[in-house]
């Protein structure tokens, strides 16, 4: 239980005694006696917004507010960047486009604030900026209910206070700023794409980093890699991928049923992992639940909505696996400084030589 300490102090110190035969301790403590905390209520501060150790990403706004965007520190200097580079990946999670997208009539488009001049980044931090001009402005109704299986008890259990208008940092739009980020993050691993030598074993497993970037995006649900579950029910000699020498002399493996990832650690094979979603929670029917004074009604959502989230879902699952891949990237490269290695074992040559020189 926290705690405060509490002491009598009156006697704390204790002068030096004049007698050789009755030596004491310098100092003696004559009371302690620990008492709770005031009972007032702590105050709880938000945070998990940054994501990433080398390349960091940090998102903001809300799906009503001004706007919606990112912050990227850690790209290095001199990568050609441009706005059209980001707006492509941000088309492809754009509202509105079908009819099993979310009505909502949003350009998402971008604009970059800072980081790159002169058609290239700096290595200053990299600031994009998403204005929202197709809000819902009529949520009244929404203002004093919990809607079932949406963010808005647990903020308001936790900080006291929530975002109303769909559903604040909690809504889909806020992976605008993942998607931007992971557009940047694509670029820096195209000049890169030789490389096999990433993750670390124990807590940093490559496929630990993964789960969690994909299990951040709203509505997710489920994540295996390889064989995932199904592993469960193999035998060892059924799971086992046996290595090989293929015909360009590097060690692969016939099969794949560890998803690319053996020990926490790429082995340059495919990557293989599987992301569930689940429904939209709001349904246009009516649902019992409770509003913020504990009072139990009936509610119909009317907020727009995806009817399926799996094709917007598409583009935000690449980009945080593209986030998770250049931070390991990163980390790779400053261990090499120090700890070189094994490139006998590594892909040929030829095929790393290939780097960029405004990024070697």
């Amino acid at each position: 239980m926290a705690s405060s300490l509490s002491t009598n102090t009156k006697r704390l110190l204790r002068p030096p005694s004049s007698s050789l035969g009755s030596l004491r301790p310098p100092f003696m403590l004559h009371s302690l006696s620990l008492r709770p905390f005031p009972s007032k209520r702590l105050l709880i501060e938000a945070s998990g917004s940054t994501f990433g150790s080398y390349f960091r990403v940090t998102t903001f706004g809300e799906s009503r507010g001004g706007g919606v965007g990112c912050v990227i520190d850690g790209c290095p200097p001199r990568l050609p960047l441009s706005q059209a580079d980001l707006q492509l990946e941000l088309d492809r999670r754009r509202p509105g486009q079908n009819k099993i997208t979310s009505p909502r009539k949003e350009s998402d488009t971008c604009k970059i604030a800072s980081g790159v001049a002169d058609g290239v980044t700096t290595g200053s931090p990299i600031k994009v900026e998403v204005p929202n001009t197709n809000q819902t402005n009529d949520l009244s109704e929404m203002s004093v209910v919990y809607r079932p299986s949406h963010a808005d008890a647990t903020y308001d259990f936790k900080y006291g206070v929530r975002s109303v208008q769909g559903g604040g940092r909690s809504s889909a739009r806020e992976t605008i700023g993942r998607v931007a980020a992971g557009a940047v993050a694509k670029k820096i691993l195209n000049h890169y794409a030789g490389t096999q030598g990433l993750g670390s074993p124990v807590f940093d497993k490559l496929e630990a980093e993964l789960a969690k970037a994909v299990m951040s995006i709203p509505a997710t649900k489920g994540f295996d890699i390889g064989s995932g579950f199904e592993g469960a029910f193999m035998r060892g000699s059924e799971h086992n991928d046996e290595f090989y020498m293929d015909e360009e002399g590097r060690i692969r493996t016939k099969t794949n049923r560890s998803g690319g990832i053996q020990g926490g650690i790429s082995n340059g094979e495919i990557i293989k992992m599987r992301v569930a979603f689940k429904p939209t929670p709001i349904i246009y029917k009516k649902q019992r639940t409770v509003t913020r004074d504990k009072r139990e009604i009936e509610v119909i959502d009317r907020g727009r909505r995806d009817p399926c989230v799996a094709p917007r879902g598409v583009p935000i699952v690449e980009a945080m696996v593209a986030l998770v891949l250049v931070d390991q990237l990163m980390a790779q490269y400053a261990q090499c400084t120090l700890f070189p290695i094994n490139t006998a074992l590594q892909e040929p040559l030829e095929s790393r030589s290939q780097l960029s020189p405004s990024l070697s």
